[in-house]
């Protein structure tokens, strides 16, 4: 960071802080600087380059081809061609430089599988047709009832290609009890998974009509994900496009994403995340969290959201916590970031309630603190276009706001805040003034908008 720039800075928080003695203006302009510069790198040299080499159309190149018609896959969208598909891989998985090809202009129905590792590294899984799901959920294999195409313990891999992976969801949708009130909530397959592997790329694939979670990633490290599209109806429910779980050094580059759900979500045990060009919407926005269900801990750190458009989605950048969870949330940065029309452009909630029931009241949070928000304008549809309802018991801290700017077309906005503690430099609409105010200080002004934990509960049944 420029000194010129640092040294209004620390005036701005000796101002802004100095009278309550709530915070060091030094260590905030130490934790101001680690936070505009960290970053994660989007391409690594240890991930096998295979982008540029299309040995994989010949038998006779420098690649063993595995075509899965060779194995009496028939790609006619009603044959089973699971077994075709499993035969494939086990022979590509034991070969040196292997491309495992799933061939163009045509439909594979092929069943809940895992294909298991190790396999040699340098491993291609090339799909230029069309993969799909069963589309009835009674016939679902009931010893994998959460996943339908799972890969797991690879190390540098390569997922690519112009095809489409379809998990067929409108049948599991209707089930659903955000749909259909009268059936039991319960979860269902994800379509694509990529479990404890590391060194992996996937660039270029359509990931559709999910089940229910379209793409996670999963207890895996150095995973880069570039120009993959996920697609599926803005109502179908839990349909999350990317979804990160207990993994670290993850980039989604240059995505396009439109789901029933969360855009991308980011869960517990995640760090060193970056997310870069990304189009979100219709959606949820992009989620760290939920974090904190039925007391668990949650651990999410360094992560980074660098360009993005999002429109007409329910939320943009968005962190949620379950009420009596624990752990953290910390030193995040979303910069550079274009709305239209969302209805919840900036939001903190630790009061998530994702049930068809109140959640009880709990004193114990996860702590959200160290988060950054820079460069975000836009419109939105609500009045509250930033939202910071935090913990009493574990208030969040150290946000920070610089050049934000969104407006609502047919009327004002505000920021709410709650237990929460900031400060914001450069241009703040709506003014967030609210950060630097405790509760009792807010509740002074307005006794009326003191919030309670009874009505702070927020739901998306």
């Amino acid at each position: 960071m420029d000194k010129f720039f640092l040294l209004p800075l620390l005036s701005l928080l000796i101002i802004a802080y100095g009278v309550s003695g709530s915070i060091d203006p030094e260590s905030d302009i130490d934790m101001v600087k680690e936070l505009e510069t960290f970053d994660i790198e989007e391409q690594d040299d240890n991930v096998v380059d295979t982008y540029a080499i299309p040995v994989w159309k010949s038998e006779r190149g420098s690649r063993s081809l595995m075509n899965v018609d060779s194995f009496d896959a028939v790609g006619d969208g009603i044959t089973d061609d699971t077994m075709a598909f499993r035969k494939a891989w086990e022979t590509a998985c034991s070969a040196a430089k292997s491309v495992l090809l799933v061939p163009k202009e045509k439909r594979y129905l092929v069943n809940a599988t895992t294909f298991k590792g190790p396999c040699n590294d340098g491993m291609i899984i090339q799909i230029e047709g069309t993969i799909i799901a069963p589309d009835e959920p009674e016939k679902w294999d009931p010893k994998l009832p959460r996943q339908w195409l799972e890969f797991t313990k690879l190390n540098a891999a390569t997922f690519q290609g112009d095809g489409v992976i379809d998990g067929s969801g409108e049948k599991w949708w209707a089930e659903s009890c955000k749909k259909n009130k009268s059936r039991p909530c319960k979860g269902a397959p994800t379509a694509l998974t990529i479990d404890s592997s590391s060194n992996i790329r996937v660039k270029g694939l359509t990931i559709q009509n999910s089940q229910q979670m379209h793409f996670t990633i999963a207890r895996s490290e150095t995973v880069r994900i570039t120009e993959v599209r996920v697609s599926s109806p803005g109502d179908s429910p839990n349909t999350d496009g990317i979804h990160i779980t207990q993994s670290m050094n993850v980039v989604v580059q240059n995505c396009k994403i439109s789901t029933g759900d969360d855009c991308i979500s980011i869960v517990n045990a995640s760090s060193g995340i970056k997310m870069k060009g990304i189009s979100c919407g219709p959606g949820h926005g992009i989620s760290i969290g939920s974090l904190g269900k039925d007391n668990s801990a949650g651990i999410v750190s360094k992560v980074v959201l660098d360009t993005a458009f999002l429109r007409e989605t329910t939320n943009g950048v968005r962190i949620k916590t379950w009420q009596g969870g624990s752990g953290y949330v910390r030193a995040i940065r979303f910069e550079n970031v274009r709305m239209q029309d969302v209805e919840n452009p900036i939001i903190i909630d630790q009061f998530y309630c994702d049930s068809p029931n109140a959640c009880e009241t709990q004193t114990s949070a996860i702590k959200v603190s160290q988060i950054m928000y820079r460069n975000i304008s836009g419109t939105t549809t609500s009045k509250n276009a930033m939202k910071f309802a935090c913990s009493d018991s574990v208030p969040c801290s150290n946000i920070i706001l610089s050049n934000v700017n969104l407006e609502k077309t047919d009327g004002t906005v505000e920021t709410y805040c709650h237990a929460a503690q900031g400060f914001g430099y450069g241009v703040v609409h709506p003014s967030a003034d609210c950060l630097t105010s405790s509760d009792n200080d807010f509740a002074a002004k307005d006794q009326t908008q003191l919030p309670t934990e009874q009505h702070i509960v927020h739901t998306e049944l």
